[in-house]
C-alpha cells in the first residue's frame, strides 16, 4: 500500500514512484542477511519496501518530516523509525561491530552535507540518489573539470562510484534537473585521514581559490617541506587544487597544519 502524502518543498521532497529504478536502487547495495541498513529520507516507502524484501538483519529509518515518520511506523512495523534530521544524526556512535550500509534519496538542499559527514564519520558502504551534477562531482577524477572540494573529500573516505542516471519524470512532484546514483566503498582506516578537521579547513582553502596556482594559494604557508612536497609527488606549485588527489591533499596538510589557522 503505498503511503499518501503530500510533499513538502520547504524539505525538499520528491518522492520516486518509479518500483522499477527503485528496485535497481536496492539491488545496487547488494544487502545481504547480515547487514543492517539505514535508509535517509524514506518518503512514501519506495526503497524501503524492497530493502526489507531483501531480509537485511536490522532496518532503520531516518525520516525529519514529522507526519511521514508515524506514517512508516504503521506501514513498516517490522523496522525502526527515527524522527529526526538527518543532518544532526551523529553517525560515529553506529556500532562498529556491524555491517553498516546506508541508503537514501536524499534532497537536493542538504544531499552535500549529508554525504561529508557520512564518509567522514561512519565505516558503511553506501548508495544515494542526488542531484546529476552533484553525482558527476562526487565522482570526478583529479584534473577534470568537475572536481572539487567534495570530490577530494569524500574520496579521501571512499571510493566512489557512477551507477546510473534517473530522469525527473519518474518522481512526484518532477524535479527540474536529473538525478544520478552514486555509491561509495569505504577505505580500509589505515588509508583515511587523521586529522580530518584540519583537513577539511584546507580542502575549503584552497578551493575557495580554485583558479589560483598552489604557489599564490600556500603562500602564508610556504617552507621547504612545501617545495619538498611537490617534488615527491610530481607536482609543481603552479598546479591548481584541482590536480591534487585526496591522498596529496593529506601528505600536504602534513606539511602545512603547523602553520595553518584553526
Amino acid at each position: 500500500m503505498q503511503i499518501r502524502h503530500r510533499a513538502k518543498k520547504s524539505l525538499g521532497q520528491n518522492f520516486l514512484q518509479d518500483a522499477n529504478i527503485a528496485r535497481k536502487i536496492v539491488d545496487s547495495l547488494r544487502i545481504t542477511e547480515n547487514d543492517c541498513i539505514i535508509e535517509i529520507g524514506p518518503g512514501q516507502g519506495a526503497l524501503t519496501r524492497h530493502i526489507i524484501e531483501a531480509s537485511p538483519e536490522r532496518v532503520m529509518l531516518i525520516e525529519k518530516d514529522r507526519d511521514l515518520a508515524p506514517a512508516l511506523e504503521a506501514e513498516f512495523p517490522e523496522v525502526e523509525v527515527i524522527q529526526e534530521d538527518a543532518l544532526k544524526f551523529n553517525w560515529e556512535d553506529l556500532d562498529p561491530a556491524k555491517n553498516w550500509k546506508i541508503i537514501g534519496n536524499l534532497p537536493y538542499n542538504v544531499a552535500s552535507k549529508i554525504m561529508w559527514d557520512v564518509a567522514a564519520q561512519s565505516n558503511a558502504t553506501c548508495v544515494f540518489m542526488v542531484q546529476h551534477e552533484v553525482g558527476l562531482r562526487i565522482t570526478a577524477d583529479p584534473g577534470s573539470k568537475k572536481y572539487g572540494g567534495i570530490s577530494v573529500w569524500i574520496q579521501s573516505f571512499c571510493r566512489t562510484e557512477y551507477i546510473f542516471k534517473v530522469p525527473p519524470t519518474v518522481f512526484k512532484p518532477m524535479p527540474k534537473v536529473d538525478s544520478a546514483v552514486i555509491k561509495f566503498f569505504p577505505r580500509p582506516a589505515e588509508e583515511k585521514p587523521i586529522d580530518i578537521k584540519g583537513l577539511a579547513k584546507l580542502i575549503k582553502y584552497c578551493f575557495q581559490y580554485r583558479r589560483k596556482q598552489l604557489g599564490k594559494i600556500l603562500k602564508s604557508f610556504m617552507s621547504d617541506c612545501v617545495v619538498e612536497w611537490a617534488e615527491k609527488e610530481g607536482r609543481t606549485l603552479k598546479d591548481r587544487p584541482e590536480a591534487l588527489s585526496p591522498l596529496q591533499f593529506q601528505s600536504l596538510y602534513k606539511c602545512v597544519k603547523n602553520d595553518f589557522p584553526s
